[in-house]
This record gives C-alpha cells, structure tokens and sequence, in this order.
C-alpha cells in the first residue's frame, strides 16, 4: 500500500456563528429528545437503602478476604460492620412501603 495514493477529504468548519451549547448539539441528534431529560424521582430513604446494601456488600467482601487467623479483630470488625450496615440499609429500603407514616415518607401524590 502506498501513501502517497491515500486520498484525504477536507472537512470545512461551518462557518455560521451558533450559539448552542453541547447539550443542545446532543438533543438535536437523538431520535426522542425526552430521553435526555426524563429523570426518576427516588426518595432519600431509597436512595439510603441503595447505599447501605452496597457499603454493607463491599465491608462483607473485605472482611471475607482478610484472613481471619492472622488478622482476627479485623475480620470480625469488617464482617459486623458490614452486616450492621446492610441492615440499616435493607431497613431503610423497604421503610416506606411498610410504613406509610414514617418520617421522610411522602404522604401525597
């Protein structure tokens, strides 16, 4: 293959000042624009929930891998804490659909 035969094509800049930003440049080539700016609505239990199960996951994992007979507090502490915190977590997951009163719970639509 020569080089020297490779043909190159010139891509001019348009050359209209345009005052959009990124975001607008994305909206403009995706198919359903709505995609972009749909979002969920998670309540602050939820989203405590979410994070206490994986902390709680990740502090069970590493309590897993460290030996438990050389390092014996250790592994006791990351095992407690893990599981303590998966607890919380799981409690505050699934708070607002058993009790629909408690604090932090939305009580309207």
């Amino acid at each position: 293959m020569k080089i020297q035969n490779i043909n190159t094509t010139v891509f001019k800049a348009n050359t209209t000042p345009q005052n959009k930003s990124w975001l607008d440049k994305i909206h403009e080539n995706t198919r359903n624009a709505s995609d972009m700016t749909d979002t969920i609505v998670v309540p602050r239990t939820i989203f405590k929930g979410y994070l206490g199960i994986m902390t709680g996951t990740t502090l069970v994992t590493l309590g897993g891998l460290i030996n438990k007979t050389k390092h014996p507090k250790l592994f006791k502490g990351t095992m407690a804490a893990g599981l303590l915190t998966s607890l919380y977590g799981t409690w505050a997951f699934v708070r607002p659909f058993i009790l629909k009163d408690a604090k932090g719970v939305a009580k309207e639509k």
